[in-house]
């Protein structure tokens, strides 16, 4: 039992022992079969180690020979190229040479030319010293042969210059002025005449009242009431003055505010309608005629710009336009006139090729200023250019309104147009009245700034001061100056007198020669 254990056990031992030395074999093959590649590598590198330096070695040569060909070839560039410029500068250095002799030549000249200009200096010098002595000498004789001295005979020369221009001025002028005339005459004319054809406006347009009929005179005595007590509270409260005379069956109502007199107005006829006359009821019809007059401020304003065709317009300004209704100018309705002035400026814009709406705009709102022109400060002009400013409206139409009497040049057409039917407006036959009192002071006034110019014998307002006749001395005023003086006059008159329309200047001058056969 134990034989096959133990054979077992040699056998594996054995086996173990013939694997090791078989391993064994095995390293020591590989070691020696490793050694000789590791030789045969190093040999190889060897090899390839000294085929790289020969390598190197060759072209390390060529490199050499390449680098002492390149520096060769460049070293020879370098050097043709110091030869180039030193020939240039050479070059250069010749003509800066031949150059400072030609300005050493120039200065030789210079200096002869100078010494020659020295003495010619001199000489002329010299000889105006001559002729000066020869002018005064010339100038003595001169004096004495004409008996003027050298001050008078400037000034007559001045003085005869002065009418050769004065002369030459007023032919210029009535040149410019005829040329003016033959060419915008016959259009004006047509362009004016179809526009006031158009309108066709009533020949005088209704005023304000200022007169309160009664029923009976007894109707007076209720209105003052008992120690005046009605009356007194009538003016209080309406700021108007009530005048109560022999007038039959009447009161007139004095107050420079026409809208305060209208409400005056409206109150006394529903006083006198209802009959019961007292303070108390005085303040309730107050009250009553004053949204009365306010409706009807309003309603007339809405009825100018419907009938001006103009829209968009700030309400205050309806209202504004509404209070012109009440406003006279010359007896002339201002709201109708401003309505005129707004169809003539539209009819005139449609003529010239413009847009109508803004001229009639501007027109109907030239006058917008005498709506306040009694409360507040200023000409209705400047009022009026505030008023439309602070209500947004454009500039072409604050222009125009500046620009209607002329208080600012007029820069637009439309402003020309605005002066234009404004001036028509006023001046046709019957738009305008005036009292005796202020017709007569006008004619003095008129009178009065033409006969202020030297030259004038007597002057003579006619045609209801629509005309000025001026007669002038001839021995004076010559016939250049008339021009002149007329154009001078004119500017006064705009100046210094308040009319309506427009005033033609004429001047007359005559001149006689009177002699008697014996």
């Amino acid at each position: 039992m134990n034989d096959p254990v133990l054979t077992i056990v040699l056998i594996v031992v054995t086996a173990v022992v013939v694997g090791a030395a078989a391993f064994f074999a095995g390293i020591f093959y590989r070691k020696k079969i490793g050694e000789e590649k590791i030789g045969s590598a190093e040999q190889e590198a060897e090899r390839i180690v000294s085929e790289a330096k020969r390598s190197a070695e060759a072209s390390k040569k060529e490199a050499l020979i390449a680098g002492k060909d390149e520096a060769h070839k460049l070293l020879t560039e370098a050097e043709k190229e110091i030869t180039d410029r030193r020939r240039e500068v050479q070059r250069q250095e010749r003509r800066v040479q031949q150059k400072e002799e030609a300005v050493e030549k120039k200065l030789d000249s210079l200096e002869k030319k100078e010494e020659i200009v020295v003495q010619k200096n001199k000489a002329a010098e010299s000889k105006l010293d001559e002729a000066e002595k020869i002018r005064q000498s010339e100038l003595e004789m001169l004096e004495k042969i004409s008996g003027l001295t050298s001050e008078q005979a400037k000034a007559y020369i001045i003085s005869n210059l002065e009418n050769e221009l004065t002369h030459e001025k007023a032919v210029k002028i009535m040149e410019f002025e005829q040329k003016t005339r033959d060419e915008a005459d016959k259009t004006a004319r047509e362009i004016i005449s179809l526009a006031i054809q158009r309108v066709a406006a009533d020949h005088v347009s209704e005023s304000t009242v200022s007169v309160v009929p009664l029923p009976n005179d007894e109707m007076k005595g209720r209105i003052i009431g008992r120690e005046g007590r009605n009356i007194r509270a009538i003016e209080t409260i309406t700021g108007v003055d009530l005048i109560i005379d022999d007038t039959p069956e009447a009161i007139t109502l004095s107050c420079f505010e026409p809208v305060k007199r209208e409400i005056a107005r409206v109150m006394l006829e529903k006083l006198i309608s209802d009959g019961r006359i007292h303070p108390a009821r005085i303040e309730e019809m107050y009250e009553k005629a004053r949204r009365d007059v306010e409706n009807m401020i309003k309603s007339e304003g809405e009825r100018a710009i419907i009938e001006a065709g103009v829209n968009n317009v700030h309400p205050e300004l309806v209202k504004l336009l509404g209070r012109l209704h009440f406003r006279t100018s010359y007896g002339q309705n201002v709201l109708d006139h401003s309505l005129e002035v707004a169809y003539l400026c539209g009819i005139m814009a449609s003529e010239l090729g413009l847009e109508p709406t803004m001229a009639r705009r501007a027109g109907l709102l030239h006058d917008i200023g005498k709506a306040l022109d009694h409360e507040i400060e200023g000409s209705h002009i400047e009022i009026g250019v505030d008023v439309a400013r602070k209500y947004k409206e454009s500039e072409l139409v604050v222009h125009a309104i500046h620009a209607h009497h002329g208080d600012v040049e007029a820069k637009t057409i439309i402003a020309c147009l605005v002066q234009a039917a404004d001036a028509v407006s006023a001046a046709r036959p019957g738009a305008r009245r005036e009292n005796i009192e202020n017709y007569i002071k006008r004619l003095e006034k008129l009178e009065e700034v033409a006969s202020s110019y030297a030259g004038v014998e007597r002057s003579f307002a006619i045609q209801a001061g629509r005309e000025i006749r001026i007669i002038v001395k001839p021995e004076i005023i010559k016939d250049d100056e008339m021009v002149l003086l007329a154009r001078d006059i004119c500017k006064k008159i705009e100046e210094e007198v308040d009319y309506p329309g427009q005033i033609k200047v004429n001047i007359i001058r005559e001149s006689r020669a009177v002699e008697y056969a014996k």
